[in-house]
């Protein structure tokens, strides 16, 4: 694995969200099935871009031919809410996808709601290290198959808001941010932990982010998107409306 940022990564232009997702649940599904040693692990990214794409995986022909007893499922951040909150990531999940394929039930890895967003927080980042088999990344060995994030219009993804504490996290896999202008404490994977994802891939869509996307592609430290990595590569697949900024 040569290792990729947001910079380096390649970006494939679509003509709005539909053929992102048509392509993106097309392409996790052949990754899935292709990958036969171990389990396919994959970090959902919550907030309404990918929405369309977790509707489409419920659906035939792609519900019948996921193999949902072989991959496994965590989450990329989460607003710490209970689960049946109208906000909640794996609420969310659960309604469009979840409920909806013969995914077994310990195969989804929801982030903890209850106790302290720290306590929460420490809980996941110790299931991730059981699941890893290891309390520290080993170089070319990646947790994650696929991590799929977003970008927001100030430059932040998963939950890696500017200015954040969570920023500056080095080691810890799992953190609370707490937005300065976004609702809800929330949980999110760190840099570290996103960094250990064989494919990183960013969706994004609409005029409102191609300032931003720019801005990312252009390293500006402002933007936390900034400085994801992955062990592998990293990918952007954007509509027409976000492209021009490029």
């Amino acid at each position: 694995m040569t290792g990729q940022n947001t910079r380096t990564a390649e970006v494939q232009v679509f003509a709005d969200r539909a053929a992102i997702t048509h392509y993106l649940a097309d392409w996790l599904l052949q990754q899935a099935v292709a990958k036969t040693s171990g389990p396919f692990v994959i970090a959902l990214s919550g907030g309404s871009t990918p929405q369309a794409l977790y509707s489409l995986m419920a659906q035939e022909p792609y519900a019948s031919r996921f193999p949902w007893a072989r991959m496994q499922f965590f989450l990329g951040d989460d607003r710490f809410l209970p689960h049946d909150h109208p906000d909640s990531n794996s609420g969310m999940l659960h309604r469009l996808l979840f409920s909806r394929v013969p995914v077994p039930a310990a195969n989804v890895h929801a982030m903890p709601a209850t106790g302290t967003p720290e306590d929460a927080a420490h809980a996941y980042e110790t299931l991730l290290k059981q699941f890893y088999g290891a309390d520290r990344f080993e170089p070319n060995r990646p947790l994650f198959d696929v991590n799929l994030l977003g970008l927001g219009a100030d430059g932040h993804t998963a939950s890696l808001f500017p200015g954040q504490p969570v920023l500056q996290e080095k080691t810890a896999w799992v953190a609370p941010c707490i937005p300065p202008a976004a609702p809800y404490t929330r949980l999110t994977l760190t840099y570290p932990a996103i960094h250990a994802s064989r494919h990183v891939v960013f969706m994004v869509e609409g005029a409102g982010k191609k300032e931003a996307l720019a801005k990312v592609r252009a390293q500006d430290p402002t933007c936390p998107a900034s400085a994801i990595t992955a062990m592998g590569d990293v990918r952007w697949l954007i509509d027409t409306a976000a492209a021009p900024a490029l």
